[in-house]
């Protein structure tokens, strides 16, 4: 495969990418222990990852309303980090549940996670414009 076939290739995937489940998951670690948190999100998918052979198959939607299902690049980049936000603030609040920080410390962790989410969203919007 020479260059511009991989170019090619590289920018029809890219075209036609299409996802349908984000995950995330986030630790907290301090001297009194490790708390950890996670989420999935499905965004209109038929597929469920959990439910076995056969599962992910809906004989109501056509194989072309299936792959319409998913999200965007940019949709797929906005669910993720909003679902970082949410799994580093379920982290931080395992860990001030459970002694390792104090009210004070999660309040300033959790503002400074909001900041850097909203800057982190904003530029890796930007950066999938192109801009």
């Amino acid at each position: 495969m020479d260059k511009k076939e991989l170019d090619d290739l590289i920018r029809s995937v890219k075209a036609n990418l299409s996802m349908t489940k984000v995950v995330v998951t986030r630790s907290v670690k301090t001297k009194t222990g490790d708390y950890f948190a996670g989420f999935a999100a499905a965004w209109n998918t038929v597929q469920d990852d959990a439910g076995g052979p056969g599962a992910d198959m809906d004989l109501t939607m056509t194989t072309d309303d299936q792959a319409k299902s998913g999200m965007t690049l940019k949709e797929a980049i906005t669910a993720h980090t909003l679902l970082a936000l949410d799994a580093d603030i379920a982290a931080y609040g395992h860990a001030r549940a459970g002694g390792a920080m104090s009210d004070t410390e999660y309040r300033e962790a959790v503002a400074a996670v909001k900041n850097n989410h909203a800057k982190i969203l904003r530029n890796r919007l930007l950066k999938s414009e192109g801009k």
